[in-house]
């Protein structure tokens, strides 16, 4: 692993931070824009829900996007507060990327996208796998179409904001045959820099209680640890990046 995120606004975040500073190998690390889950700690009143205070999840915040009930001025003051976060713990961030993959929604790009660039950086994850990659299950197929179709509209806008050439990530969740599918992109790697988006990680029951994405984490853990896969990495012909290095 070269690069990692920051959660800013949920529980571990402290947590997260010291084991940024632990890891013997120096890491990319960016800011993870979570408008989705937790509450925010800007006053975002279009984005959370009035009774509880909290982030509207995911389908909500979609459909509120798409009908004009979002004010982009509120993201990108979260996104400003999450990012300012971030850099208080002594982080100084290499990319934004989101939770969710919410700023691949039209809507909410702009003002996410404004806030980088604002806070002064310069990267962020463009993340639209090859169809060729994506395993034909039925919530996998819909999920990468709209995530396609919507970041074919904001590519068109004209920013500053630097990405990698190819992403990987979505093809590769769901805990099975982690290895196997991890080892054949890492041999088909196309030309150019690549995003490998993994999410290992060691589940217990706090992880249960915010996020159904439990064992997965520990099956994509022992995959990337694999003895397979790091002969793989040891062959000389990958070079591990992170984001500071896109140009």
């Amino acid at each position: 692993m070269s690069s990692t995120t920051l959660l800013a606004n949920m529980p571990a975040f402290d947590d997260a931070v010291r084991a940024v500073w632990d890891v013997a190998t120096p890491l990319g690390v960016g800011v993870h824009i979570n408008l989705v889950q937790g509450e925010p700690l800007a006053r975002v009143r279009t984005l959370v829900d009035a009774k509880t205070g909290r982030f509207h999840r995911l389908a909500a915040l979609v459909v509120r996007a798409f009908a004009g009930a979002i004010d982009p001025d509120e993201v990108g003051a979260e996104c400003d507060a999450q990012i300012t976060a971030v850099r208080r713990a002594g982080v100084d961030p290499t990319h934004v990327d989101s939770h969710m993959h919410t700023h691949a929604i039209p809507a909410l790009w702009h003002p996410i996208a404004a806030a980088a660039v604002r806070a002064g950086i310069h990267a962020m994850r463009w993340p639209v796998e090859s169809f060729r990659n994506t395993p034909l299950e039925p919530m996998r197929v819909p999920v990468n179409v709209l995530i396609a179709l919507s970041w074919a509209s904001i590519r068109r806008t004209a920013s500053p904001l630097r990405y990698p050439d190819h992403f990987i990530g979505i093809s590769l969740q769901g805990g099975r045959d982690v290895e196997r599918n991890l080892l054949r992109a890492l041999d088909n790697l196309a030309p150019g820099t690549t995003e490998l988006m993994v999410h290992p990680g060691r589940s217990d029951s706090e992880l249960a209680s915010m996020d159904g994405y439990t064992w997965q984490r520990d099956a994509e853990l022992a995959a990337l640890t694999s003895p397979a896969v790091r002969e793989r990495l040891s062959r000389g012909d990958i070079d591990l990046i992170n984001f500071s290095a896109l140009t």
